[in-house]
């Protein structure tokens, strides 16, 4: 994976609040899977991360973003943009995807495999995973339009990521439907068949 220059790292500030909300992130996964998701309350998890309910709501405002947050997204950002200039757009993120996620351990896509499960089968994970205003999107759409030379707003862009968002719901659906499914398998051909015009 491409390693980040120092100008873009982000400070250790940055980075013991990300290790802070990783920490937290496991602790609420851990009792999502033995207690349910409903049966979980936002009191159970500080106590589980060992940190006062105030500061699990400054780091986590509602139970559905202790899903939602991802800390790759950034990375993945960062690797997109090392991506060659040869690549499309749908290629280069196809590209940083393969690249970021095969550096991951595989407890690291085990979690990340029960995140797209729980968003999948929440409704409101589900209709925020698919909202193009939400964070990750916003910088999936600055990304590829740096790339590309035009605005995030630009309606290409835009129809672009709604795409890409419309792809990764689906993978979602069936991955959480299909266990033993390979999901980076899956995004990539998600990615691919729109890459590829979605053929029939």
């Amino acid at each position: 994976m491409t390693v980040p220059s120092e100008a873009a790292r982000p400070g250790l500030r940055e980075r013991k609040k990300a290790g802070t909300r990783a920490a937290i992130q496991r602790h609420a996964l851990r009792l999502f899977r033995e207690h349910g998701y409903e049966a979980t309350t936002m009191n159970q998890i500080a106590a589980a991360a060992d940190v006062s309910p105030s500061t699990l709501f400054r780091y986590f405002p509602t139970k559905e973003e202790l899903v939602r947050w991802d800390e790759y997204d950034p990375q993945l950002m960062e690797v997109l943009r090392t991506q060659p200039p040869r690549l499309g757009a749908l290629g280069a993120l196809r590209a940083a995807l393969r690249e970021l996620l095969a550096q991951l351990p595989p407890e690291e896509l085990a979690l990340l495999r029960e995140r797209v499960t729980l968003m999948a089968q929440i409704p409101p994970l589900r209709a925020q995973g698919a909202d193009p205003l939400n964070a990750p999107s916003q910088l999936l759409a600055e990304a590829l339009a740096e790339r590309a030379g035009r605005r995030p707003n630009d309606l290409e862009v835009q129809i672009l990521v709604g795409a890409v968002l419309g792809a990764g719901l689906a993978v979602m659906q069936a991955a959480a439907a299909n266990p033993r499914a390979d999901l980076i398998a899956m995004l990539d051909d998600a990615l691919a068949q729109l890459e590829d015009g979605l053929k029939l």
